[in-house]
């Protein structure tokens, strides 16, 4: 089954996999461990795993999830899906012949356009060569400070038609960023309960460095207590640039 998304940059989730843990910054406030504990609560069969915490670290047990792997298939209308909202593919407990399963099936499904995003940008290089990559497959790497820039050099490593930054939440400013063979970076705020702030200077550096590089910026959000609580508009403008290349 595919979710309808409120993401403002995407139409529909896809979760092959659930569950995750903790590896950077940008993951304290996760919004996916926090809605997992509460379909757990619910009685939502699929996440009934991802209420037992982990040994390992501090998140949610990683399922595997063979009954949602073929649902594209099902989907005739084309459709923007992102890849793995409640998790991260390129995890270290999701074993390599599932991640390439799940490229199996965004392969053989080609009116669909897929983004996949990940925190684990050195085994997403590590495995890359290992993979399919069709033209309608989006890859993406989070980047919320710039310490954790280095994953850029990871991305550009990988054969994807299209590579994309995700700059939310931004907490801090990214001020040398390296958008070489990048296409798309989105950038937002963090929201809920534990929103850490979000400066306006961090916001236009980014977009003015997309700008000169001719890469396409997308602004989702200020957040706030609530995702939409800030709005959207940057110096009066709405951003809702989408990278060139697309699959057909």
């Amino acid at each position: 089954m595919a979710d309808r998304s409120s993401i403002e940059w995407t139409e529909v989730t896809w979760n092959p996999t659930t569950g995750c843990d903790k590896t950077s910054p940008g993951c304290d406030n996760c919004y996916a461990l926090t809605l997992a504990k509460r379909l757990r609560a619910m009685g939502q069969a699929k996440y009934q795993n991802d209420g037992d915490p982990r040994t390992s670290g501090p998140g949610f047990a990683l399922t595997v999830h063979e009954d949602t792997l073929d649902a594209p298939y099902g989907w005739k209308s084309p459709r923007l899906i992102f890849v793995n909202s409640m998790s991260d593919l390129f995890h270290p407990d999701v074993p390599l012949d599932f991640i390439q399963r799940v490229f199996a099936v965004m392969s053989e499904t080609p009116q669909h356009t897929y983004q996949v995003l990940t925190k684990r940008s050195k085994r997403l290089a590590a495995v890359a060569s290992e993979l399919n990559w069709p033209a309608n497959v989006w890859m993406g790497v989070s980047v919320e400070t710039d310490r954790y820039a280095f994953r850029l050099d990871h991305l550009r490593s990988v054969d994807a038609a299209v590579r994309f930054v995700s700059a939310e939440p931004l907490l801090g400013p990214l001020p040398n960023l390296d958008l070489t063979s990048i296409d798309w970076l989105i950038a937002g705020g963090e929201s809920g309960a534990n929103a850490r702030p979000m400066d306006e200077q961090w916001v236009r550096d980014v977009r003015d460095q997309c700008g000169a590089a001719g890469v396409a910026f997308f602004f989702k959000q200020w957040g706030g207590r609530t995702p939409k609580a800030g709005g959207r508009e940057l110096d009066g403008a709405l951003y809702d640039e989408m990278p060139a290349l697309a699959a057909p």
